[in-house]
């Protein structure tokens, strides 16, 4: 175990003393950020194309995406403690090195089992990066900065939902789904160049073994966060997921007009990691409620109004701009409530929201099948407004205590 010293305890304490070099470094977190949610993006627009090629259902060639996903949760909880001698900057670098070889298996990939593999090795990338991601912020700028440099970090999430479905899909149609896949590699070459180039020696600190994570929740406002996260998510999920069937059936619309709304809405939430950035700055607790609630109101205001184009896109932006406050937000949860434990602490996060993810489009789903879209996006508000009251409830927004 490492000495919990103060300076241990607050790994903003020491962050690199060139502040061009720390934020060049947060920069390149931002790129790892892009290049392997972009790579976990991919098949939603390449599905068909993978499955003809490959000669299987485009049910089969959609477990690529359920592949990450597991992965990714068990990564998420596994990797702070697996890799806890490790330096920091060559755990990134490795997850990089993943996402290289990750993206050209799926390129060359000439069965199912193949495609499978690749794309487990993406989510254990995924899941790694994303659950260290936030220590590694923390430690890189002043802690006065942290929410600024999360919502950086976060910002290459909003790039890839902008750019990564429809660059895939207009490549994949030119160029074929494997040139995708290659040049996803290519990409990820870069980036780890830059992270090369830029991230500094970060020692690992902390109490990184498993069975911090079971006493992690036993903390009453862990538990509580964790179950606040899963509702946020949840109920985003299974609205985001469908929405294109509320688009087609009660807007009207046809795919031309859906794809300038979901534009909109990347466009949207590509700014809302900045305004989340601000809004946190002023009261985290206030913007962990209000994005909840703000999401929830808007899918009742769908319903209501979203048989009209014009309005339907409004709402589609604001929903956008809401959800982009929502990462930033939780990412500076774990800054300031669990500073003590912040890898482990960021492994739990990144497995509640790939739970909740799974989890609402599960029962969006359901909920279409039996009811019909406009029942989903109520009962999707319902979990929402769920979730600001327990926010509410007793999550823990101030600085945790150094533990010894």
């Amino acid at each position: 175990m490492t000495d919990r010293t103060p300076a241990a305890a607050s790994p903003a304490a020491s962050p690199p003393a060139s502040t061009a070099a720390a934020w060049a470094a947060v920069f390149a977190m931002s790129l790892g950020v892009f290049s392997l949610v972009g790579a976990e993006f991919l098949p939603a627009s390449l599905l068909t194309p993978m499955a003809d090629d490959l000669r299987i259902s485009e049910g089969l060639a959609g477990q690529a995406v359920t592949a990450t996903a597991a992965m990714g949760v068990v990564a998420s909880l596994t990797v702070a403690a697996f890799t806890h001698r490790i330096d920091r900057r060559h755990v990134l670098i490795g997850f990089s090195l993943l996402l290289i070889v990750s993206n050209l298996i799926v390129a060359f990939a000439g069965s199912v089992e193949v495609l499978l593999a690749g794309r487990l090795l993406l989510g254990a990338a995924l899941g790694g990066f994303w659950s260290l991601s936030t220590a590694v912020v923390m430690r890189l700028v002043p802690e006065a900065s942290v929410p600024k440099a999360l919502s950086i970090m976060v910002s290459g999430v909003s790039a890839a939902t902008i750019f990564a479905a429809p660059v895939g899909s207009y490549l994949g149609d030119l160029l074929g789904w494997r040139f995708v896949f290659a040049g996803a590699a290519g990409l990820a070459v870069l980036v780890l160049a830059v992270q090369v180039a830029t991230l500094p020696s970060l020692p690992p600190r902390g109490r990184t073994r498993l069975s911090i994570l079971v006493e992690l929740m036993s903390r009453r406002h862990v538990a509580l966060a964790m179950l606040a996260v899963l509702l946020v998510f949840a109920g985003h999920m299974s609205l985001f997921t469908y929405i294109r069937p509320f688009l087609e059936t009660v807007t009207g619309i046809g795919v031309t007009a859906i794809s300038a709304a979901l534009l909109a809405f990347g466009v949207a939430n590509f700014a809302g990691n900045y305004l989340g950035s601000m809004l946190v700055a002023r009261s985290l607790r206030l913007t962990l409620a209000l994005a909840p609630l703000a999401i929830a109101g808007l899918a009742v205001l769908m319903t209501n109004l979203g048989a009209d184009f014009p309005s339907a896109l409004a709402i589609v932006t604001l929903w956008g701009l809401a959800f982009g406050t929502v990462p930033v937000a939780w990412s500076a949860w774990v800054s300031r409530a669990v500073a003590d434990e912040p890898e482990s602490a960021g492994g739990l996060l990144v497995a509640a929201i790939n739970l909740a993810i799974a989890a609402g489009a599960a029962v969006g789903g359901l909920v279409l099948d039996l009811s019909g879209v406009t029942s989903v996006f109520l009962t999707s508000s319902s979990v929402l407004a769920l979730a600001t009251l327990t926010v509410l409830a007793g999550v823990q927004t101030g600085r945790a205590p150094a533990r010894a």
